[in-house]
């Protein structure tokens, strides 16, 4: 049963912080008999630059790519049908290249990332992996036909290239992964869009009444980052409101004495009055003090927008 909750955890995930870059389609359906590719990934022609911020998972983004996650180890019979799905999407691809009259490039053909948290030196060396230069260790290519490499996510150095696959590990590579995403700067792009994704897991988790040890550890560990930030989020609401209450009484102080001080005023310069922050109030407060007219009011205000 877990097992449902973390694969949609992960396609949630991928597409998440994948749908800035390009076209996401999880559970993609594919020909033959009824299989589902977990996510397709189409790269946008004009790349963002800022795709470097995912890491390692951002160099699979740069081209078209199928990721499979799995939440236990991929069995070989798993791994060959994520093969297949490869290999049934490039016969697609070619048949349409053929009705169009175009030539199939090598680059519109996707590549194959397999995620398993662990995985056996015996069934690596049964699909005649290899490890390629520049790639970090635990990225494991098969011959270059394939187009498919298995990630062993525990397997991957702690580092911050490795995060976003981290987080989609066991035990205490997850736990450690979830500490240090939020651990991140509160501006970072993804930090807070995932650390909810992480809290709907954990409430999904909690609810089920067959956890595994795993799903046990990960539940503690969330528990006080979870009750941190939503209490943080309450005394950020707390904040607002009163920030919110001072502004308005700010804004009906100031307009009282306009009034008394120049007469009625117009909708217009009271919209305008109302845009200002408390400091540019509390400077108006000071100002009015030597108003006249209307016109002085509004000279002031031409002058804030300078």
């Amino acid at each position: 049963m877990t097992r449902f909750i973390h694969d949609k955890f992960a396609k949630d995930y991928l597409e998440e912080l994948l749908k800035d870059y390009g076209e996401v389609k999880a559970s993609e359906k594919v020909s033959g008999e009824i299989k589902e590719i977990d996510v397709l990934f189409t790269p946008a022609k004009q790349q963002r630059s800022n795709i470097q911020i995912l890491g390692l998972l951002g160099r699979f983004a740069e081209q078209p790519a199928i990721i499979e996650p799995y939440r236990n180890p991929a069995s070989t019979d798993e791994i060959c049908d994520c093969i297949l799905k490869l290999l049934e999407i490039k016969a697609l691809l070619r048949r349409e290249a053929k009705a169009n009259k175009t030539k199939l490039q090598d680059s519109e053909i996707p590549k194959l990332w397999v995620l398993t948290p662990t995985i056996s030196e015996t069934r690596l060396s049964s699909f005649g992996t290899m490890q390629k230069a520049g790639w970090l260790s635990g990225v494991h290519f098969l011959p270059d036909a394939l187009r498919t490499a298995i990630v062993a996510i525990h397997q991957l150095p702690q580092t911050p290239e490795t995060l976003w696959l981290r987080l989609l590990g066991r035990g205490s590579v997850q736990s450690q992964a979830v500490i240090e995403l939020q651990a991140l700067p509160l501006d970072h792009p993804y930090q807070k869009a995932t650390l909810e994704l992480v809290y709907n897991l954990r409430e999904n988790l909690r609810v089920n009444q067959e956890l595994e040890a795993d799903d046990r550890e990960l539940i503690m560990r969330l528990e006080p980052l979870y009750q941190r930030d939503r209490e943080q989020a309450k005394e950020e609401g707390r904040q607002e409101g009163r920030q919110e209450g001072r502004q308005e009484g700010k804004e009906d102080l100031i307009l009282r004495q306009l009034n008394r001080r120049i007469g009625e005023i117009d909708a217009l310069l009271i919209g305008r009055i109302n845009g200002l922050s408390i400091e540019q109030l509390e400077n108006l407060g000071e100002a009015l003090l030597d108003f006249s007219s209307v016109a002085d009011l509004e000279t002031w205000l031409n002058q804030q927008s300078i």
